[in-house]
């Protein structure tokens, strides 16, 4: 295996744990932490991508003759963990109110309360 496909390997490793927890837990609260896994995700690879090896930061104004990771990534990164602390405060906050008034997080009970 080739040293700079682990971080890939990894993204898809815990995709993956963040997609079953998805699909196969009823807890709200549960499904919710697999939406921030694959968010984490989702980080890892912005952060691979933009990882060379020997790089160095791109700040400097008389940087050397290297290659520089890009900042680009980064700031892409630094974004999406913003929007998914942002989202995922909403998420908590109505799985809150779904716990209020239908007394339950698991999604079958108040799935059959609506009905």
């Amino acid at each position: 295996m080739i040293p700079e496909q682990i971080p890939y390997i990894a993204v898809i490793l815990i995709a993956g744990i963040g997609i079953a927890t998805l699909l196969l837990k009823k807890n709200i609260i549960k499904m919710i932490m697999g939406l921030a896994i694959i968010e984490g995700a989702a980080n890892l690879f912005l952060v691979s991508l933009g990882y060379r090896i020997g790089g160095i930061a791109p700040i400097f104004t008389n940087a050397p003759d290297a290659d520089m990771v890009l900042p680009t990534v980064q700031a892409m990164t630094l974004t999406n963990i913003v929007i998914g602390f942002a989202t995922t405060a909403l998420l908590l906050a109505f799985a809150m109110m779904i716990y209020r008034k239908y007394g339950s997080v698991e999604a079958n009970n108040v799935r059959r309360l609506r009905e």
